[in-house]
């Protein structure tokens, strides 16, 4: 039976931030997940935006989280070695009932403590974004909205948080939680039972079901579904700032922003669901996101397309952001109505989740030793040709480019599969360093990174998965040879 002080369920970007941040105390942290790698669910299917929080609902446990957590991104992602790039976002007008609009939005972001929002002409506007439909009346500038690596954020919470002392159980679904007079002592996965002391459910979409194992289900999450389009990085319309619709009651709309490694993102959509595994595209969908998006970007050009992908984000009803603890169930804390806001407030939710834990009895005893870098993976196509020589002559490995694409080297596949969270997946990969992410979607690379992902550990290659169970790549052998299974 497994031990622990503290158990975290969900391995998210805000189950990966809490388990960083308790390990700046003397406590043993382990985080649970039914996914094979971290940040397998919402955290892997966003807009990758940081958000000020401008539009936050005013006086919101939600709109204090996000507003705290933008500036401390800067920091934060030095210290993690995680891209990040501050691009700004503009909200125009182009009606005049959006125009009217925007005093509203602008003293909304002010009731938010979000003071740098400025007003622009259309003139001011269009020489920012050239590619802006030229009907723009006047809009909205803030400055702070950026755009990270998601994937590499949780990647290296979760690894930073095992370099000091965490610890990650994955392929592993909570089935239930033990409940002893009125205290939470532990709870029972597909991998045996696990004591602990206090349990922190992150679970995300799915956490109205880990609630429900200790009576605290007063709520529900539904899926929303969002798709996406991603364009070729020389796709003939770009923009350099994220391009915002005026937003409604139920969503921000769709926008286009450019991403950290500059292919262009574009939507997404906001569909209610009830199905928590409806991970399609539609035609449907796809073609509201090019009617909306061309009002914003008349040349928007979806034929530069690589990829369409859709994300479900948790939907709760009653809605808001919720940090709850119980009388009645002590020494559990229970998350929910994290939104589309979630990668954001990662941070400050880590730090407020920790402060709850201390108020609830949590013993407060600092680790000396914790230190808050993480150095990620050589980033070979950004080196100088020096660099690039310097680092094969070290590891010839890093000559050997397996992704014409992104330029992602053997090197760089070979240290994923070994680094304290290692890649064990072809989407895991991905996620890590963008193998299979580029114009032929792992046309060319996909065999060789099957390959490597096989020989490094010692697994038969017919064990590779996609990502979860079933997701085999490899089906069989035909006159000798490897074939590879569709999924």
């Amino acid at each position: 039976m497994l031990q622990t002080d503290v158990l975290v369920i969900g391995a998210g970007a805000v189950g990966c931030a809490i388990a960083r941040e308790l390990t700046k105390y003397q406590l043993k942290v382990l985080v649970v997940d039914k996914n094979e790698d971290v940040g397998g669910e919402a955290s892997k299917s966003n807009s990758a935006i940081i958000h000020t929080g401008y539009d936050a609902p005013p006086g919101t446990l939600e709109s204090q989280l996000v507003v705290a957590a933008n500036p401390m991104y800067e920091l934060l992602t030095r210290q993690l070695d995680v891209p990040y790039q501050k691009v700004g976002a503009i909200l125009p007008a182009f009606t005049d009932e959006q125009f009217d609009k925007l005093p509203a939005l602008k003293a909304k972001a002010f009731q938010n403590r979000v003071y740098d929002v400025e007003y622009l002409t259309g003139e001011q506007l269009l020489a920012m974004e050239p590619n802006l439909n030229p009907e723009v009346k006047a809009g909205l500038y803030i400055p702070r909205e950026n755009i990270i690596d998601p994937f590499l954020l949780v990647v290296a919470y979760a690894e930073n948080a095992q370099q000091n002392g965490a610890h990650f159980l994955l392929n592993t679904k909570v089935t239930g939680i033990r409940v002893e007079n009125g205290r939470v002592v532990g709870a029972q996965t597909t991998a045996g039972e696990i004591q602990a002391t206090y349990i922190v459910n992150a679970a995300g979409l799915y956490c109205d079901d880990v609630a429900a194992m200790v009576g605290k289900n007063d709520y529900t999450v539904n899926p929303r579904k969002g798709q996406f389009y991603i364009l070729d990085k020389n796709t003939t319309c770009k923009v350099n700032h994220i391009v915002l619709p005026i937003p409604t009651k139920v969503t921000k709309g769709k926008l286009m922003c450019p991403t950290i490694h500059g292919n262009m993102l574009v939507g997404p959509t906001a569909e209610e669901l009830e199905d928590k595994q409806d991970y399609s595209t539609t035609a449907e969908g796809l073609a509201s996101i090019e009617t909306d998006v061309r009002r914003l970007i008349p040349g928007v050009n979806l034929r530069d397309s690589i990829t369409q992908y859709c994300g479900l984000r948790p939907n709760r009803n009653p809605e808001g952001l919720h940090v709850d603890t119980y009388d009645d169930v002590k020494n559990y804390v229970n998350l929910s109505g994290v939104r589309s806001t979630g990668l954001t407030a990662s941070v400050s939710l880590g730090k407020y989740v920790a402060q709850r834990l201390i108020e609830i009895g949590m013993p407060v005893n600092f680790n000396s030793t914790f230190n808050p870098i993480r150095k990620g993976i050589p980033r070979f196509h950004e080196m100088t040709y020096e660099e690039q020589d310097a680092l094969i002559r070290e590891n010839p490995l890093y000559g050997k480019v397996i992704c014409r694409c992104e330029t992602i080297t053997e090197g760089e596949i070979v240290e994923a599969i070994h680094r304290p969270i290692p890649a064990r997946s072809v989407d895991a990969i991905k996620r890590r360093l963008r193998a299979g992410m580029g114009r032929c979607q792992g046309g060319f690379c996909g065999p060789r990174v099957l390959e490597i992902l096989g020989r490094e550990p010692g697994v038969p290659t017919e064990e590779i998965r996609k990502n979860q169970i079933g997701s085999h790549m490899i089906t069989g052998k035909v006159r000798g040879e490897r074939v590879i299974a569709n999924v």
